[in-house]
């Protein structure tokens, strides 16, 4: 049953809810693929892909608007697949069951998949439209965004042919970004050694959640908590009070996303299994009174778990707590020429035992200067480099340098203006977008990216605000309308 129908501009709403009913999670696009295909297909228009997954479906320019110069409109296929722990789903098949709460569409308890599915619904909606004054259109589809930028990275010169290129990927009415920052992973791991658990132990599961987690470009310098850090500041302090061993330590999902929960099995002597919950409940206490309203739902749980088969040994115990407090984890500096942007940062994403023997911590930076993407990279390297943990680095993305005289930003500007009667804010954006990647390929790119408001993404509370869905597909509109002639 549609959810969403009643919603304007209904065309958009009515893509955006099939794209829901769709599953594409990042390197699963397949079923997505099928359905831009069948789309193009159904409406005769021209379509391709490449080796990779990318989609680019073409229209001609309505009458009149022939010799206006070819605009790429571009967003990307894949989600962020996200839930909280009592749902049950499984993002490989099942729909995303879209809800209208308020002002703000919301899914219910997972990801939505606005991000990007909102500006697949746009270009699908032009390309269906018979109404529409619009330039010759390249419709750009791009496979696993959010895991690697690989669709990005793979796609290859003369895939398509505009030099304009719209990017449909941001989370802000009223903005229009024209740069973004590069960013790198920085992976470790610890191999260990299992140990028998003493006869005179008990085990304990230590759980943290309900943090609010977020996007670790848009939203790392607002100082939400990260479980990770949290869980194991109690870890580290058990071990020093109580020598506690560890079994388990699970927190984090994506290497973009601020992690929400974590939780890790212990074992200690059973003298001391009361002490250690009471212990646990006064630091709930403390890091509530630290973070304040900014954490409004974080919950701790202490109770009994069933003994475990082994411990790690004492040695990568050590070695892993001592590193994952001293990984920074946050805003590492400010831009010195655009207020209030952050220039790097680094996330502390994800702590998972990958095989029977080895742990893997994920992390992810972000800088606008190549330098610092190094910098922050090198730095965190070096924390696990020092507890003797084995380091791999991501191959990285470039940044997209904005450029103040591009001619699309200037139509896109006096676009907004004429249509809401005051001037958007034109700034850079410390997330990552395909758009620098796509430069390395067509270095005469003329780009911005512009988007409704989206909050929460990659969290099971992602949601889109309804009217700026409304306000953005006008200013998109309007920015087609007026593209110049070639």
């Amino acid at each position: 049953m549609a959810v969403l129908s009643h919603l304007e501009p209904e065309n958009v709403w009515k893509h955006f809810e099939a794209i829901t009913r769709v599953p594409r999670p990042s390197k699963k696009e397949d079923k997505i693929i099928e359905f831009l295909l069948n789309f193009a297909k159904e409406h005769n228009l021209n379509a391709k892909r490449d080796d990779i997954g990318n989609v680019l479906i073409s229209k001609p320019a309505s009458p009149g608007y022939e010799n206006r110069k070819t605009v790429v409109l571009q967003s990307h296929m894949d989600m962020v697949c996200e839930k909280n722990k009592d749902v049950d789903i499984d993002f490989d098949n099942d729909p995303i069951q879209p809800v209208i709460d308020g002002n703000w569409v919301k899914a219910k308890g997972t990801t939505l998949g606005a991000d990007d599915g909102i500006g697949m619904a746009v270009e699908m909606a032009l390309l269906e439209s018979g109404d529409i004054e619009h330039p010759p259109l390249e419709c750009l589809f791009t496979v696993d965004e959010e895991t690697g930028l690989t669709g990005a990275f793979a796609l290859e010169s003369g895939f398509f042919e505009g030099k304009i290129l719209i990017n449909l990927d941001s989370e802000d009415e009223g903005e229009i970004f024209i740069g973004c920052a590069g960013g790198i992973d920085t992976n470790a791991r610890f191999t260990y050694k299992k140990k028998d658990v003493p006869d005179d132990q008990v085990a304990i599961l230590l759980e943290v959640e309900g943090l609010r987690g977020g996007h670790s470009g848009d939203e790392i310098h607002k100082g939400w908590g990260n479980s990770n850090k949290i869980l194991n500041r109690f870890l580290k302090q058990a071990r020093e009070n109580y020598k506690i061993r560890l079994h388990e330590f699970d927190g984090g999902n994506k290497r973009n996303a601020i992690p929400r929960e974590a939780h890790a099995i212990i074992t200690l002597k059973e003298k001391h299994a009361e002490s250690i919950k009471a212990d646990y409940k006064a630091f709930a206490k403390t890091i509530k009174a630290e973070n304040g309203k900014r954490e409004p739902n974080m919950k701790f749980t202490a109770s009994d778990a069933d003994m475990p088969d082994f411990v790690i040994d004492k040695d990568t115990q050590k070695n892993l707590e001592n590193a994952l407090y001293a990984c920074p984890h946050g805003v590492h500096t400010w831009s010195p020429d655009i207020e209030d942007m952050v220039e790097t940062s680094t996330n502390l994403a994800s702590v998972k035992y990958v095989d029977d023997n080895q742990i893997e911590i994920v992390t992810s930076q972000r800088s606008s200067l190549e330098s610092g993407k190094k910098d922050i990279s090198a730095m965190v390297a070096s924390v696990f480099e020092l507890a003797d943990a084995d380091i791999q680095h991501s191959d990285g993305y470039p940044g997209w340098a904005p450029d103040p005289d591009s001619e699309i930003l200037r139509v896109s500007e006096k676009s907004y203006k004429n249509l809401f009667g005051k001037e958007p804010i034109v700034r850079a954006i410390h997330a990552g977008l395909e758009c620098g990647l796509f430069l390395e390929k067509y270095p005469y790119l003329d780009m911005i990216s512009i988007g409704p408001t989206i909050k929460n993404a990659h969290t099971p509370e992602e949601q889109i605000d309804i009217k700026t869905v409304q306000m953005w597909w006008d200013h998109v509109l309007d920015t087609l309308k007026n593209i110049p002639e070639a």
